[in-house]
């Protein structure tokens, strides 16, 4: 993609770009996968779209040739941090990060479930996701992704194992809502 193409995108999209993508009831959906899967295991699944990436991460990707794919991940590694997804007891919080503007999608996983997890596991699930985003059926892709996020949670951190912070209150840590920036 030239330059000026993928710059003008950047400052085209905003937040009502993310919105339009799923919609209201597609957000409602989205929330409520998100809140089912965590009852089948004791993670917490985090879901971003952002639709452009900051300025200052543009301008390093122009001026010192940053791979675009770096910074996409780089950007989710932010979000992950801000929205504090590492934040959990068991150290098992997942970001699923969607950035619109570069129709890539990123996990972002904690060192809980990151250590269980082989590293090319998560591009592979991402396959079919992408394929849905490039035919414009973001919400399929995010739901494929939050199922795969899901079955490795469910295989390492089933919710049976966690039955003292379920009855502590502290089952649903972070905020199931998908944030839109």
């Amino acid at each position: 993609m030239n330059t000026t193409h993928r710059l003008l995108r950047h400052l085209w999209l905003d937040e009502t770009d993310s919105l339009r993508t799923v919609g209201d009831a597609g957000l409602k959906r989205l929330e409520h996968l998100i809140g089912s899967s965590e009852g089948t295991h004791t993670g917490e699944i985090c879901l971003c779209i952002e639709a452009s990436l900051p300025l200052g991460m543009l301008w390093r990707h122009l001026a010192r040739r940053v791979p675009i794919d770096d910074l996409v991940h780089e950007r989710a590694l932010e979000r992950f941090s801000a929205m504090r997804v590492w934040d959990t007891e068991h150290n098992n919080g997942v970001l699923i990060y969607l950035q619109l503007a570069e129709h890539r999608i990123e996990i972002v996983a904690d060192r809980g479930l990151a250590g269980q997890v082989e590293p090319g596991h998560w591009k592979a699930a991402l396959a079919q996701s992408c394929a849905d985003f490039r035919s414009g059926k973001y919400e399929a892709g995010l739901i494929r992704a939050i199922d795969a996020v899901t079955a490795e949670l469910v295989t390492h951190f089933p919710a049976a194992d966690d039955a003292i912070g379920a009855d502590s209150g502290q089952s649903n840590q972070l905020p199931n809502r998908p944030v839109l920036r």
